[in-house]
């Protein structure tokens, strides 16, 4: 995903609006506009077995029009894109303005951002494994030959887009916008083709005749409710891209292009099942003349690609935001880009949503069963999204109550509305995104909640660091620069405290570091390295990164020299801890999640590679900790 700096919203010229316009076409609306491939057809399907009437054709096509309306356009392009956290959306942006705004960490805003990161990784795997397939499906309409190889194809494709994630999408990602504003452009073309198949589908424009279906059809419009919000699944990608490219060529793309070639798509394939019954199998597909069955084909495989790339990074992004502010343990991070910081590459994140996405096509085998599982994790994640923006209505824009709750409110039923109707997909498929999403939740607290522990241990069995300084008069010194990394900086870190006693010796300067993440994206160069003097031979240094940032510590040491705190990295030691983990006799959490920490700890990246330090100038002096 190609990462633009925040000076993209000032652009002024229309060349670089209308770039910026295109790139965002390509990756915030790539999962949204592969929906028409399988949102109507999934959606008629729960009321073609007893003969499709025209009011049921109409009244679908009218819920997907203003699902479009409200969730999309309402929620997503008008209200929450002003929720932006120094340029920069998503999930965990909503939870730093909430925190911010209530004066710090609360339970229910913490709890109510971890639910919606772990859901976002259900979205995550399931995403590119029904994209992939409802494409590669279009084969069955050219020849039923082709039938036994759908799933046999679409793992190829799979497998093959995971392993090339390694190299990095700056080249790719060039040809994303150009590739999926051909999408829009022909799908918004081919359901013109169609509006005059029957002209009564103009009805749906009127929201009358969507609610009178739910009204009439009980829990059958329940149901089809579920699969009318698969319409919508990828909205969420309008605000967690937001920094990406800036809120005028998102808001640009989605009403000059977007949102008219999907209307215009659902209308005609509306359009055609009202005079085609029998088309409502494969609505889609079925309305595409024969002579351009394939080429719809192959752009339909490259449009699902690239909807599966930008979840793909979306994912990779939120786990890099996730480890920041201390939500996962530490994993190895490459830069894919020498220029655009966003592209990034985390090979676990990658191995693990490769082998989600291949069980889940082996598991289902076609879109359709793919299509119970789909949408309940980020229904649920619209929810929270909604409860989250009330707060920063309220605290952050100081709205009056009564306003913003009778906005929110209309705006959370709709949301509530279709996350009921998904949760009558739990049985059918709907539990998968469930399942991981509570494993994440309990690896997430587990780690939180583990640190913690860890921390208040350590704190009580150290001693503080004014008092240490006050004692180290006549300690023996040698030559060169110590740097003691530490996450309590009114501590005596237990690397120092260990070198006392073991080599009872220190250097000539001494730095004790404490790098932190802030709830803010990014972090001005100016602001970003903090000294103390302590004494003559001891420094104090804060590091600040913003939680989209990944620290580097020998660049933040280098700008020390503005302040008269030179550090020569070569001649410089960098002493870590490095703690091992056993059960107390009086554990404070169960014996499971205790063992599930000491797992997590082990596994998490070398603090070394993290923080940027050359391996070769590093010293770890372990510790034993009971928790």
């Amino acid at each position: 995903m190609t990462t633009l700096s925040s000076s993209a919203e000032k652009a002024q010229s229309p060349r670089a609006l209308a770039a910026l316009t295109v790139g965002a076409i390509g990756v915030v609306y790539g999962d949204i506009g592969t929906s028409p491939l399988y949102a109507l057809r999934e959606s008629l399907a729960h009321v073609v077995s007893d003969g499709i009437s025209r009011s049921e054709v109409i009244g679908t096509v009218s819920l997907l029009l203003w699902a479009l309306l409200i969730i999309v356009t309402l929620k997503y392009i008008v209200l929450i894109m002003r929720a932006d956290n120094r340029g920069e959306g998503g999930t965990l942006s909503l939870v730093a303005l909430a925190q911010r705004a209530l004066g710090g960490r609360t339970k229910s805003v913490f709890y109510l951002g971890l639910i919606g990161a772990a859901l976002f990784y259900g979205d995550s795997i399931i995403t590119p494994a029904i994209s992939v397939m409802s494409a590669v499906e279009g084969l069955n309409l050219v020849t039923p030959v082709f039938e036994p190889y759908v799933v046999p194809v679409t793992i190829v494709i799979l497998f093959i887009l995971f392993s090339v994630q390694s190299r990095g999408t700056e080249k790719v990602s060039a040809y994303f916008g150009p590739i999926t504003t051909v999408w829009f452009l022909t799908i918004g073309f081919l359901g013109l083709m169609h509006l005059t198949d029957d002209m009564e589908v103009f009805y749906a424009l009127n929201p009358y005749y969507g609610i009178n279906f739910l009204i009439n059809h009980g829990m059958l419009g329940i149901a089809v409710l579920g699969s009318v919000f698969l319409a919508v699944t990828g909205a969420e990608a309008v605000y967690a891209d937001m920094g990406h490219f800036g809120k005028k060529p998102i808001r640009l793309g989605w009403f000059s292009l977007v949102l008219p070639a999907l209307a215009l798509n659902y209308m005609g394939q509306g359009a055609f099942v009202l005079a085609h019954p029998e088309g409502a199998v494969s609505p889609f597909y079925m309305m595409v003349p024969q002579w351009a069955l394939i080429p719809m084909i192959i752009l339909a495989t490259l449009a699902t690609i690239i909807a599966c790339q930008a979840v793909i990074t979306g994912a990779f992004s939120l786990t890099q935001q996730a480890i920041q502010l201390g939500l996962l343990p530490r994993m190895e991070i490459r830069f894919t880009s020498e220029t655009l910081a966003g592209q990034i590459y985390l090979p676990a994140v990658n191995n693990i949503l490769l082998v989600g996405v291949l069980c889940l096509v082996l598991l289902f085998k076609t879109s359709h069963n793919l299509a119970s599982a789909y949408g309940i994790a980020v229904s649920a994640t619209m929810v929270v999204d909604t409860c989250l923006m009330f707060i920063v209505i309220t605290k952050v824009w100081k709205w009056n109550p009564f306003i913003a709750f009778g906005l929110i409110g209309s705006i959370l039923l709709v949301n509530v509305s279709f996350f009921s109707a998904n949760l009558l997909k739990v049985e059918q498929g709907g539990w998968a995104p469930l399942v991981l999403a509570f494993v994440l939740m309990v690896i997430m607290s587990t780690w939180v909640r583990g640190n913690k522990i860890v921390s208040d241990k350590t704190r009580n069995d150290t001693l503080p660091l004014s008092t240490l300084l006050s004692t180290l008069s006549k300690v023996q010194r040698v030559p060169g620069t110590a740097v003691f990394l530490t996450s309590d900086p009114d501590s005596a870190p237990h690397a120092l405290l260990h070198n006392l006693k073991h080599n009872k010796v220190l250097h000539n300067k001494n730095i004790i570091l404490t790098v932190r993440t802030i709830t803010q994206p990014r972090v001005d160069d100016d602001e970003r390295t903090e000294v103390t003097p302590l004494s003559e031979d001891f420094w104090q240094v804060a590091v600040t990164y913003g939680y989209m940032e990944n620290p580097n510590v020998p660049q933040a040491l280098a700008r020390c020299r503005k302040t008269g705190v030179e550090v020569d990295i070569m001649s410089t030691s960098f002493f870590l801890g490095r703690r091992t983990f056993k059960m107390s006799p009086t554990p404070r959490m169960a014996m499971w999640r205790e063992k599930l920490y000491f797992w997590l700890a082990r596994s998490a990246a070398n603090a070394t590679e993290f923080f940027g330090i050359p391996s070769g100038r590093v010293v770890e002096l372990g510790a034993q900790i009971l928790i």
